[in-house]
């Protein structure tokens, strides 16, 4: 993998998921990564998840099973971003990171720069929600 400086932003004149953007977007998504569990770590160490201790007020109890639950979401949606992003790096190492699943054409480096993640192009992604407007109608 190519070297690159802190400060680099892969450029549209440069040939696409050369080995500067791969190397970009590897570091992104690692640094985005380790940011989410740094994040859910403190959270559970700080945070009411683990919190035993019962209230004789029934309102305090709802109140708190809610706050739990609502945690519980959040840390599931985390869990399920994070291996959105190592199947990206995966993608990366593969060399079809960038690249549409559907059309196989390129995603685009304004498009990753936003939602590193997507695996979709434009054209692909709104076809997939326009699809999934249509089925929710049913």
């Amino acid at each position: 993998m190519v070297k690159i400086s802190k400060t680099y932003v892969p450029k549209l004149t440069e040939k696409y998921m050369c080995e500067k953007h791969k190397a970009y977007f590897k570091k992104k998504l690692t640094e985005w990564k380790s940011e989410i569990i740094k994040t859910n770590n403190e959270a559970l160490y700080n945070g009411s998840i683990d919190d035993n201790s019962v209230s004789a007020d029934i309102v305090d109890q709802a109140s708190s099973y809610t706050d739990k639950n609502v945690e519980m979401k959040a840390i599931n949606r985390q869990i399920k971003l994070i291996s959105k992003i190592e199947s990206a790096l995966k993608k990366i190492q593969d060399g079809t990171y960038g690249f549409c699943e559907d059309t196989g054409e390129p995603i685009g480096i304004k498009r990753l720069m936003a939602r590193p993640i997507a695996t979709l192009c434009i054209a692909a992604q709104e076809k997939h929600e326009k699809d999934e407007k249509v089925y929710a109608d049913d």
